[in-house]
């Protein structure tokens, strides 16, 4: 049976901070057995693709008031594979990208501010290919409001390869 750390993220956000990494300093506290328990005042979605990359499935409740209890589990097969809303993992139904984009040279926010531009002179269904120096955790949650769809992963050590889907 799998204990769990808690971690509020909610007095964190109100008061206007980013508490991405107070999560991922609790995961690193994490011993074998144990998972993270965390509340938030909304669905916390581009989370859930940054932690499957880590190894952690994930169970969703929502609370009174719209707030969020996630637990994070270590996908060790003793539980469903986590469902994130807007990762896919399926490679046969995504069109080659129309657009590449090498971000690893730039300061943020610039690589988002220069993907987001790309996927606005998109039609539905295409993609685009960006390679960036660090996984874009700010950037999912943009992509999330705007319908759009994602995969991602290392491809080295100072990789990230993104490919986007402009929301159909």
């Amino acid at each position: 049976m799998t204990e769990f750390i808690d971690v509020d993220v909610r007095p964190i956000l109100r008061a206007g901070g980013e508490p991405f990494s107070v999560i991922m300093a609790a995961l690193e506290r994490l011993e074998p057995g144990e998972g993270l328990r965390l509340y938030a005042p909304f669905k916390p979605v581009p989370l859930f693709d940054v932690m499957a990359s880590k190894g952690f499935a994930h169970r969703e409740a929502e609370l009174e008031g719209g707030e969020w209890e996630i637990r994070f589990m270590r996908d060790d097969g003793s539980c469903e594979a986590a469902e994130a809303a807007c990762a896919t993992s399926g490679d046969s139904d995504w069109p080659e990208p129309v657009v590449h984009l090498d971000n690893r040279d730039l300061d943020p926010p610039e690589p988002m501010v220069r993907i987001l531009a790309a996927m606005g002179r998109l039609a539905p269904g295409q993609t685009l290919c960006a390679l960036l120096s660090r996984e874009p955790v700010f950037l999912f949650r943009e992509l999330t409001k705007r319908g759009h769809q994602w995969r991602g992963g290392f491809t080295s050590k100072d990789a990230y390869q993104l490919t986007v889907r402009v929301h159909a």
